[in-house]
Order: structure tokens, then C-alpha cells, then sequence
């Protein structure tokens, strides 16, 4: 009877991803169709016209797209593991198994002595959330190495640096999974593994590093932080408008340029504070190296130019690991994530239309989803504070009373 009780919440838990499961399957192959426009667009289209260039031996340097370190071109080409089936079905497939890969490695974690599902249940129950648009980006395959990553690191330092390497390659953020990391050998493996890995790249495959470019060149995108004053200043009749730039919608106009300065200038406050952290913060649990990424990638995606819907993915699966450990402190974060995520795809793809447009409706899920990600952010940073910074231990009788210049009372 134990047992059988025992086994009701995994079974739950399975049950609950096999069913959220399908339904995004049926979205991405078009059986049903979610709301909004069409979010495989990305795969079929623009993936697809990548995977050709790729195919060739040589990155898509002429295209401003492309804005992605040269790993990425192993996700791009990775539906051709896949020859029987289609370019867009193998892409959604393999971010399946990219799902189903995060899942194992949650539950082998969750299911230890003095660990805890409810890192499963964030993925499961969060990821969904985010509608299509998860199967449609190769984010899912990204997290799923940075979740590897996170778990390796307490026992096995140089695989967690090994991962963390192939991650950065794929998509750069995953350098901010090193946040916590106290062991010289995962910074050398990670710093081994990327330098290996681009030499290769630049020596194989011209054009490996023309994103450099295309990132540094990129204005406000319409659904990131400092967007919302542009949103709200259409209303009293600034005249930017909204056009398609490098992959995604950006404003364009007056004053456009100080918004993207004032996000690069919160960047870095958002960098210097978590320096100051590395470098007062004592006392590191098993759980600190999972919370500190997950507080490093919160913090850089809210002051990020960009925030792209399939950002979310990264946190739900960073704050799935740090879920994983019962005497975790970001419950209370992941939760506002799990909301943000909610949102998320109210505005896009469902409303999306009425963000573009500056609508009433678009503005007020923008101010919603952003405000609850800077809530998560600032909640997930004094909770990582307090958990590893040790207070300053308070002053003896004698020392208080010199200070205040009376005679110390000796008993």
C-alpha cells in the first residue's frame, strides 16, 4: 500500500506531461490550431532557409538573422538526423525529446534522498504555458544542456564546465550558469571547451562569428522592458514606429537610442551587483550554484533589449533545478516566473496584433508579464543575498558604548 501511494505523484506527474505533451504536438503539426499568428513560421521558413546555407559548409554570414554563436548550426542541422521525416516535423520532434530529456534528468534528480519533484512539476506544468512557441525554437535543446549542466555541477565539476562550454556556443547565456560556480575546474573545462570549439568552428566553417555584428547593432524589440515607455508615448503621439530588424519587431524613431542605452546601463548595474555578490558570498549550499544562474539569467533578461517570448524557457528550466532541492529559496520566484510564462503567451502569440499596435489590451500584458519577471528578478537576487552573505556580526556592549562615548557597564 506504500508503495502504491508513493508512486500516485509520479504517476500524476507523467500522466500531466503526456497530456500537455500531445497538445503541444498537435499545435506545432497543425492538427489544431492555437491563436495568433503562426509561430512555426520560424522552423519551416526561416530554419529551414538556414539549414540549406548550412548544409554547404558555410554560416549565413549575409543574413542579419542569424545572431547566434556558431554551435547553433548543430541545432539547425540536427533535423537531418531525421531523413525520413520533413525539415519542420524532424525539428519538432527532436525539441520533444529535448523535453522529455529535461523531464529524465529532473526526475532522476527530484527522486533522490533529500531532493524534491517540484522541480518536475515547474517543468512540466510550466513549459506548456508558453504555448507552441517552445516546440518552434531550439531554446527547449539549449535548456536541456543547461539543466545538464546545473545538475553535474555539485559532483562532477569539469562535465557540468564541459556542458556549460557547448551551451555558451549555442546560445550565449548559458555563461551566466558559472555565476555560482566555486570550483576552479568547471571554469577551465567551460573556458577548455569553448576555445576548442570555435577554433574548430572558425577553422571549418567561414562566417562562424559575423553574430557578433548583428547582436551589437540591434535596437528595443517591442516586448522587452524599456519598450513599455515607448508603447505608452505612442499614446501621446511620439511617432516611432514598428519595423522588422534583425528577426524581430523593433522600434524605430526618436529617442529610441536612450532606451537602448539606459537598458545597456542596467546591464551592467545588474552585472556589477552580481560581482559584488561574487565576491562577498560565503557560505555556498548544494542548491546555490542552480539559484545563482537562475538569478543571473532572471536579472539579464529583464534588462535585456530583447525579450523574446522563448526566453522563458530558460527559466522555467533553471528554476526547475533549483526546485529540485528541498531547502531551495526560489519558490516564491519560480512561481512569478510560472505567471510571466501565463501571460506570455496571452501577448504573444494570442494578442500579439495588439502589442505591435500599442492597444490597450497588448500594453497592459506587456506591463503584467515584465512587471512580474522584475518582481521574480529582484525577489530571486535578496533571497541569494541572504541566503550566501553573511550579516556582519553585531557589536559588543564595550564597542557599542565607545561609540556612543559612555563608559562600558561590566557585570
Amino acid at each position: 500500500m506504500e508503495t502504491t501511494a508513493a508512486g500516485r505523484p509520479l504517476t500524476c506527474l507523467l500522466t500531466t506531461w503526456g497530456v500537455t505533451r500531445l497538445a503541444l504536438l498537435l499545435f506545432v503539426f497543425k492538427v489544431f490550431l492555437f491563436p495568433g499568428p503562426d509561430v512555426t513560421s520560424d522552423v519551416s521558413v526561416t530554419y529551414q532557409g538556414w539549414y540549406d546555407v548550412l548544409s554547404t559548409g558555410t554560416f549565413p554570414a549575409a543574413d542579419v538573422t542569424w545572431q547566434y554563436p556558431p554551435a547553433a548550426a548543430l541545432a539547425v542541422l540536427s533535423p537531418g538526423l531525421l531523413p525520413f521525416l520533413d525539415y519542420a516535423s524532424a525539428f519538432f520532434v527532436l525539441a520533444f525529446l529535448a523535453d522529455l530529456a529535461v523531464l529524465v534528468l529532473l526526475l532522476n534528480t527530484g527522486l533522490r534522498p533529500g531532493r524534491s519533484l517540484r522541480g518536475a512539476w515547474m517543468w512540466v506544468a510550466g513549459l506548456p504555458l508558453l504555448g507552441p512557441t517552445v516546440y518552434s525554437r531550439y531554446d527547449v535543446m539549449v535548456t536541456a544542456v543547461a539543466v545538464a549542466a546545473l545538475i553535474a555541477g555539485a559532483r562532477r565539476p569539469r562535465v557540468m564546465g564541459a556542458l556549460t562550454g557547448l551551451a555558451v556556443l549555442l546560445k550565449v547565456w548559458p555563461a551566466l550558469l558559472l555565476a555560482g560556480a566555486v570550483r576552479r575546474r568547471a571554469w577551465g573545462a567551460a573556458a577548455v571547451t569553448v576555445g576548442a570549439l570555435a577554433a574548430l568552428f572558425a577553422l571549418v566553417m567561414p562566417g562562424a562569428f559575423a553574430f557578433l555584428t548583428f547582436q551589437r547593432d540591434r535596437g528595443t524589440e517591442v516586448e522587452s522592458l524599456g519598450a513599455l515607455a515607448l508603447h505608452v508615448a505612442r499614446w501621446f503621439g511620439w511617432r516611432g514606429q514598428v519595423l522588422l530588424r534583425y528577426g524581430s519587431l523593433e522600434f524605430l524613431g526618436p529617442y529610441v537610442g536612450v532606451v537602448s542605452d539606459v537598458a545597456l546601463g542596467l546591464t551592467a548595474v545588474a552585472f556589477g551587483w552580481l560581482l559584488l555578490w561574487r565576491l562577498t558570498a560565503r557560505r555556498f549550499a548544494p542548491q546555490t550554484l542552480a539559484e545563482a544562474a537562475f538569478t543571473a539569467v532572471l536579472l539579464f533578461t529583464v534588462t535585456s533589449r530583447v525579450i523574446s517570448p522563448q526566453y522563458l524557457v530558460w527559466l522555467i528550466g533553471l528554476a526547475a533545478v533549483c526546485l529540485c532541492f528541498r531547502a531551495g529559496r526560489m519558490a516564491l520566484p519560480a512561481v512569478l516566473v510560472l505567471a510571466a510564462s501565463f501571460v506570455t503567451v496571452l501577448e504573444f502569440p494570442v494578442f500579439f496584433a495588439d502589442v505591435v499596435a500599442s492597444g490597450p489590451l497588448g500594453v497592459t500584458l506587456l506591463f503584467l508579464r515584465n512587471g512580474l519577471l522584475v518582481a521574480a528578478a529582484l525577489t530571486a537576487a535578496v533571497r541569494l543575498w541572504r541566503s550566501t552573505v553573511p550579516r556582519p556580526d553585531p557589536a559588543p556592549p564595550s564597542a557599542q558604548a565607545a561609540r556612543a562615548g559612555e563608559p562600558a557597564v561590566s557585570s
